[in-house]
């Protein structure tokens, strides 16, 4: 608790675990507590204290994911304030994983604000159960898409919830000079394309992992082609990487692509997007950085996420991966490049949009963080 200086906050999320997309939205949540309390005390909960430490100057990490309770309770002992959010971490399976610190530290009477979280799908009855019971017992519960509101309230969840907007619309980007680009062997004079890719999961359930690569090395060469251009496939985290590896194998104009290796942070992925020309992709994080950088981009589906997403932006998203859509997605490609100038401008109005969303989190906040 406060000793007289600032408050104590605690954030718990999907941290530590080297994704670029969980760290954006970490860096915009830190961001956004930091302008309204720069005061504050911040302990993060990570399942890699020293990545969090690492990335996160100035703030404390602690470790939560299989510690004892007793250690976990001395943290929460601290706290003025407990954070849940950003991300997508109430689902099946994971929910409770969260939510048994969450429920540990109302118990002893701590606030919780529930911060722009992703919901579903939830049908397990012991994380519907945990989840109706923290979020009602929340001083605040917002979410980031219209999606999670509706899985919310079909548990029974009845504290009212406030749809605003994922935490990474908050960041600004970090320039990411040519000299980067010439680093992971991309070289100027032609287009550059942006490409993620990640496990094909639900998206590509009717293809195993071989036919889902040779599906997207397709689309790869049809850029290629198309486009005069090179494709830099951008991962999110490291099994993306091996992904990666597996479409460019299957790409007839794999001398036109690269991965990209380096370490880089949020903000300096989102600075990549300006050298990009187009971006195709799956990961929800790499899309939001185009959509916020002006790129034209084509969501790849694999979860409600990224269909509520493109629906929000106004983007066009195929159903799903398989061998009969090949066709439809080139054309989807195809169509996206030649009406890029024409629906930049629609584009651009409803990111804008979506941004101010994300900024009413923070409305919300703030009255909880100056009550502190």
């Amino acid at each position: 608790m406060s000793d007289g200086g600032g408050p104590t906050i605690g954030v718990i999320g999907s941290y530590g675990g080297r994704n670029l997309g969980d760290e954006a939205i970490l860096t915009g949540l830190l961001g956004d507590v930091r302008a309204i309390r720069p005061d504050a005390r911040i302990i993060v909960f990570s399942r890699n204290p020293e990545h969090t430490a690492r990335t996160h100057p100035g703030v404390e990490p602690a470790a939560w994911d299989g510690i004892r309770r007793a250690e976990s309770s001395a943290t929460i002992a601290r706290l003025d304030l407990l954070i849940l959010g950003g991300g997508g971490i109430l689902y099946d399976s994971e929910a409770r994983r969260y939510l048994r610190l969450v429920l540990a530290a109302q118990e002893r009477g701590l606030p919780v604000f529930t911060y722009a979280v992703g919901a579903g799908p939830l049908s397990d009855p012991v994380d519907c159960s945990m989840v109706q019971q923290s979020l009602d017992a929340a001083v605040e519960v917002t979410v980031r898409d219209d999606e999670s509101e509706l899985v919310l309230e079909g548990i029974g969840v009845n504290r009212p919830i406030t749809v605003t907007a994922d935490p990474a619309f908050l960041l600004e980007p970090e320039e990411f000079p040519m000299s980067l680009l010439h680093r992971e062997g991309v070289r100027p004079g032609r287009r550059l394309v942006g490409m993620s890719v990640r496990e094909p999961g639900r998206a590509a359930s009717r293809l195993d992992v071989d036919g889902y690569h040779r599906l997207l090395a397709q689309i790869g060469d049809f850029l290629v082609r198309r486009l005069d251009a090179n494709v830099l496939f951008v991962p999110m985290e490291r099994d993306d990487i091996k992904h990666s590896h597996g479409v460019l194998s299957h790409m007839t104009a794999a001398d036109k692509g690269r991965i990209l290796h380096g370490d880089y942070t949020p903000r300096q992925l989102l600075g990549l997007m300006s050298h990009l020309n187009m971006a195709v992709g799956m990961r929800l994080h790499f899309l939001i950085f185009a959509a916020m950088s002006g790129v034209p981009f084509l969501p790849l589906p694999y979860a409600g996420k990224v269909f509520d997403f493109a629906q929000r932006i106004g983007v066009p998203a195929l159903s799903g991966l398989a061998r009969e859509v090949e066709g439809p997605l080139l054309a989807e490609v195809d169509q996206l490049w030649d009406e890029r100038e024409a629906r930049a401008e629609g584009t651009a109005q409803r990111v804008e949009q979506v941004r101010e969303q994300a900024r009413l989190t923070s409305q919300l906040i703030t009255p909880v963080l100056n009550r502190l």
